[in-house]
């Protein structure tokens, strides 16, 4: 097992947008849903996902903070981040995460009504590529 560090990791998800993020429903069952990180993946150790207030994401958020985010990527790769979910609400902390092609999900950007962003804290991260593979804890 060669482990890597937050930054290695970090560098293999460079070019990664859809993640699939898995929640617990109200009645202990897993419901995923590919999430894109719309290019925002300068990562460390924190991943960002806009949704709507209204949406089974934030139900499920609300009510167990822990998911699990699943990415593949070129070359065998596979990464899976355990982590804690928080959900945003703060229009400054979205901006930061924004970008125009979000527009055609969010067609009032960030005064569409109901937009969350989500942010996944991880705490642990999994990853395969080829014959290697390793485990990273965050925190």
């Amino acid at each position: 097992m060669a482990d890597k560090t937050l930054q290695e990791i970090a560098t293999k998800m460079a070019k990664l947008d859809i993640a699939l993020l898995t929640t617990h429903t109200s009645r202990g069952q897993l419901s995923s849903r590919p999430m894109s990180n719309n290019g925002d993946v300068e990562y460390d150790g924190n991943s960002y996902y806009f949704t709507f207030e209204e949406s089974r994401t934030v139900k499920d958020i609300t009510e167990n903070q822990q998911v699990n985010l699943g990415l593949s990527g070129p070359k065998g790769l596979y990464i899976s981040i355990v982590g804690k979910a928080h959900l945003i609400r703060q229009k400054a902390t979205m901006q930061q995460h924004w970008v125009p092609d979000l527009e055609k999900w969010f067609a009032n950007g960030l005064d569409t009504p109901g937009i969350v962003l989500v942010r996944v804290e991880a705490t642990r991260i999994k990853y395969w590529q080829g014959e290697e593979e390793g485990e990273l804890r965050v925190k």
